[in-house]
């Protein structure tokens, strides 16, 4: 039996034991009567949002592996973001887990080149987290520095300490957007350093003809960085404008979920609850399983907001996630049939 139909009956199983304990452990039960109160016209604006969040993103990677010259449509690549999503959704880290089988399923079923399927890959995924953590030292920065703040400061259970722990997540975002941006320059500029170094380190197996090609396919994507620097800065920018309308639908849907609850917040209030949220998504839990409910409860709590609303924003929070686990699913199974 070949490698990869073994792998496939391994992952199966895995997957499905890993997507069965993560709907077990999600704080579903007795949240259907909070969600039953909301209307039709909330539930379709609701799903329009979050349908619109998935398109911007699958449009991004798109744009940026047609930008290499190699790129499926639209729908074969939502087919495979979202059965890499179900993967990362499921791993210790919500954000990765997924990409060696989305490179895989560019490989074999877009015809893409290994180097342009890695680097498509890579750029969306800087794009995600480049943006990711702006958007949260922004919203960090507003927090403590905004007039607003010093008003919710007073008016809620924030501490000193609290204010303290801010400045010190403050201070990490700004550690890891300076170091991906430093990673981004010198893959950039000088992408010999990082092929010396795999060529030193995998010098032992160049026996093997798949590692021998490593040099390769190394050089083959320096050179398209540097390439697509070069004469794609239309695109690029592009990107970034999508990665920023993806953001500005997470943050309107956080607000859109708030509403239906009766709950109207200034700007600083929302940018509380929403880097909360985010931040709880990047602890190393399938999901943010317990993390996101605890940072959910922790922001109303210091915001003084009725607890009935806090649930009900993670019961749309988590009825959301079992959609994009159900429909990954189907989107894995798709995937594997078709191969």
């Amino acid at each position: 039996m070949p490698q990869s139909r073994w792998i496939a009956l391994l992952l199966w199983p895995l997957a499905l034991a890993l997507v069965t304990w993560t709907l077990s452990q999600m704080p579903l039960a007795g949240l259907s009567g909070i969600l039953a109160e909301l209307h039709w016209h909330q539930w379709v604006l609701w799903t329009l949002v979050n349908v619109l969040v998935i398109a911007v993103s699958t449009e991004r990677w798109r744009r940026l592996g047609r930008m290499l010259g190699e790129a499926p449509g639209f729908w074969q690549m939502l087919l495979i973001r979202q059965a890499g999503q179900t993967v990362s959704f499921i791993t210790p880290a919500p954000h990765f887990g997924g990409e060696p089988f989305q490179i895989y399923w560019l490989v074999k079923r877009a015809g893409m080149s290994i180097h342009r399927a890695v680097l498509s890959l890579a750029l969306d995924r800087f794009y995600e987290l480049w943006i990711n953590f702006l958007v949260l030292m922004l919203g960090v920065s507003l927090i403590l520095l905004a007039p607003q703040a010093a008003t919710i400061v007073s008016n809620s259970q924030i501490t000193d300490n609290q204010v303290s722990d801010w400045q010190v997540i403050l201070l990490l975002l700004l550690t890891l957007l300076v170091a991906l941006s430093i990673i981004a320059w010198v893959l950039i500029r000088q992408p010999a350093l990082i092929s010396s170094r795999l060529e030193k380190v995998s010098a032992r197996w160049f026996d093997s003809p798949k590692l021998a090609a490593l040099g390769a396919h190394w050089h083959s994507l320096g050179s398209d960085i540097k390439k697509v620097v070069r004469t794609q800065k239309a695109e690029l920018l592009n990107a970034l404008l999508l990665s920023l309308l993806g953001w500005a639908l997470m943050i309107f849907e956080v607000w859109l979920a708030l509403s239906f609850f009766d709950i109207r917040l200034d700007t600083v209030a929302l940018a509380q609850i929403m880097v909360a949220m985010r931040l709880a998504l990047l602890l190393p839990l399938p999901g943010g399983i317990g993390s996101l409910e605890a940072a959910v409860l922790w922001s109303f709590q210091t915001l003084s907001l009725p607890m009935e609303a806090a649930l009900g924003l993670i019961a749309l929070t988590r009825l959301r996630d079992v959609l994009v686990l159900v429909s990954g699913a189907v989107c894995l199974y798709t995937l594997r049939k078709k191969h």
